[in-house]
């Protein structure tokens, strides 16, 4: 008997787009776009994207242009955001995924909702820092295992990407939000991580641990080419500089769901 065939759904329904005539020209008002390799994100089917962060405005900036490129972005977002009159109830109308930082049973609840988008041939958005870096010049710092452990296990592509420009319109941990004059926002799509080296392998810390730094690699070698500009040899690990991941200041909707 031949094998089920993936579930699809159809991503820009109408209650997306309504979403988005709402949400898109607030943004384009605030900066224009530019894309670089915008071909390498797919088409159609399921697959994990992997972008820096440093502001709090980068998932709406983020997902515009996920949206542009044509797939309907997905992010795993904090919990306590999902109790916001309004947002929480667009956040749960358009299937983000809540993300509870403090409970580990949760975050792993979490990575298995991301995983039924992913099954159904969807997209996802896993920034794998998990919070705002904390490099002193905003390069990307260590990461954490959510988005590769969500690539080898359900064998879809992990897409890295960077962008840089939205500090000058929201800079890190700040809430003014510059509106003059128009800023740019360049973004670059990365080639699919090669995952094949830890394929088949037992999935443990030490593999998740290898895998994530060649997925920070990439996203630094993006940003890199974005700044023109050579980032630090060695990667930002809050735990060496007595730094919370979690800082008091941090509002982004956005979590890794790493471990």
């Amino acid at each position: 008997m031949a094998g089920k065939p993936p579930r699809r759904r159809r991503e820009k329904t109408f209650g997306w787009r309504v979403i988005a005539a709402i949400l898109i020209p607030p943004l384009l008002f605030l900066a224009r776009y530019r894309i670089r390799h915008p071909e390498r994100l797919p088409k159609q089917g399921a697959f994990v994207l992997s972008p820096n962060h440093y502001s709090n405005l980068d998932p709406v900036t983020t997902g515009y242009i996920v949206w542009k490129l044509g797939r309907v972005p997905r992010f795993l977002a904090k919990a306590s955001v999902f109790r916001v009159p309004v947002i929480g109830r667009i956040l749960r109308a358009t299937g983000q995924i809540p993300v509870e930082r403090a409970d580990r049973g949760q975050g792993r609840e979490s990575l298995a909702a991301a995983a039924n988008l992913v099954d159904d041939g969807l997209a996802v958005i896993i920034y794998p820092e998990g919070t705002l870096t904390r490099e002193p010049d905003l390069w990307p710092m260590r990461g954490k295992s959510g988005a590769v452990r969500m690539a080898l296990e359900h064998d879809v592509p992990l897409i890295p990407m960077a962008h840089w420009g939205v500090q000058q319109i929201l800079p890190r941990y700040s809430k003014k939000v510059s509106l003059f004059p128009r800023k740019t926002i360049d973004a670059i799509i990365g080639e699919p991580v090669d995952l094949d080296r830890w394929r088949g392998r037992p999935v443990d810390a030490a593999l998740l641990a290898e895998a994530t730094e060649a997925v920070m690699a990439a996203i630094t070698a993006l940003l890199e080419e974005l700044r023109g500009e050579t980032a630090p040899l060695e990667r930002w690990d809050p735990a060496r500089h007595g730094q919370s991941e979690v800082g008091r200041f941090d509002a982004s909707p956005s979590s890794g769901a790493g471990e």
